[in-house]
């Protein structure tokens, strides 16, 4: 039951990344992709139907991680306090930078609200980076289970740690890159004319790059966490992960090359969602690992999971409800496929709030 929810939880979040990764990616883009007011409009409408019922996906996550891992919960959101504020302002700027833009018809109003779109977009994924960093490197966990963590200390991996070192700093700029990439294959797929254009050609640059980051951090990884990656030959499903990854990575770059954009993004989708399941895997059971010369051990799925007979009532739960939000996503999509340049002309102001 333990590994059930660990799974789930993994898939929770995985779910949240793909799909609210490509509106952060679009926003952290949007100022370099779209020169006027227009074309900004073409990026907003372009995420518009889809980024408030993506960020849901990060609240189901956190039930998720309530109802099967209380003790990793209470402990992390302890410990990651600041971050987690830090996180919470930017959602929360992000989201009046949509909602507040088009309230007035002014240039400079509108300008200011498109920068704090994009600044707060930009430091998100830059944020999850960051966390994900600090869960492989480990978390300087108390004899009791708990721990706090500063901004930073000497900017190194070995205790006394901070939410920043040179590691998670990696970390986080690796998920920026690959957010921004995932980011620009939705525009490519779903805006057309300069816009189009140029996130078509962003495409092949920035996977690149992530691909050349991608090996950076799997050494650093190596160097930082030796027994993560030790865990890999034992762990079929990291593998098929890996797999997935690297199928996708290669699939931004042949329909890139021929020019189907919707095969692109499919692709950076299974590079997110391969590369987070592979982590997922070689993490297991460990979701809060404790960093060398902690006092206490680590929380696991084992140690930090709650009841087995509330787990089974949750899973029925949770049985029933996932596939009618699947169900409900596939509709969202559907009914918002990509329209002709020539109508996101007669964009509604506020048709991106819908």
């Amino acid at each position: 039951m333990f590994e059930l929810w660990y799974g789930i939880v993994a898939l929770m979040f995985t779910a949240y990344v793909v799909l609210d990764g490509y509106d952060l990616g679009a926003g952290a883009l949007h100022l370099l992709v779209a020169k006027n007011d227009a074309e900004r409009r073409a990026v907003i409408a372009a995420i518009g139907p889809f980024w408030d019922a993506n960020e849901v996906w990060l609240l189901a996550a956190g039930g998720a991680l309530f109802v099967a891992f209380p003790a990793a919960l209470a402990a992390g959101l302890s410990g990651f306090y600041l971050a987690i504020f830090l996180v919470l302002w930017c959602l929360i700027g992000r989201a009046i930078g949509l909602e507040f833009r088009s309230h007035v018809e002014a240039p400079l109003w509108r300008s200011f609200w498109d920068v704090i779109f994009g600044v707060t977009s930009a430091l998100l994924p830059v944020f999850f980076g960051a966390a994900l960093g600090n869960l492989i490197r480990g978390v300087p966990l108390t004899t009791d289970g708990w721990f706090a963590l500063t901004l930073f200390t000497h900017f190194d991996t070995q205790a006394p740690v901070g939410l920043l070192d040179w590691y998670t700093v990696l970390s986080g700029v690796f998920a920026l890159v690959a957010l921004t990439a995932h980011g620009a294959t939705l525009l490519a797929w779903r805006t057309e004319g300069r816009v189009h254009e140029r996130s078509a050609r962003l495409v092949p640059r920035l996977y690149a790059l992530v691909v050349v980051l991608w090996l950076v951090a799997t050494v650093a990884t190596i160097a930082v966490q030796p027994a993560f990656l030790a865990a890999l030959p034992a762990r079929p499903l990291a593998w098929l992960g890996l797999a997935v990854a690297v199928a996708g990575v290669a699939a931004v770059f042949g329909a890139t090359a021929r020019g189907l954009p919707l095969t692109a993004f499919v692709g950076s989708c299974a590079f997110l969602a391969g590369m987070l399941g592979a982590t997922a895997a070689c993490l297991f059971p460990a979701i809060l690992p404790a960093v060398a010369g902690a006092a206490g051990p680590s929380i696991t799925a084992y140690n930090g999971g709650g009841n087995t007979d509330g787990l089974r009532t949750a899973l029925g739960w949770w049985s029933l409800g996932f596939p009618i939000v699947v169900f409900y996503f596939v509709v969202l999509f559907r009914i918002h496929r990509p329209v002709r340049q020539e109508s996101l002309g007669g964009f509604d102001r506020n048709s991106n709030l819908d």
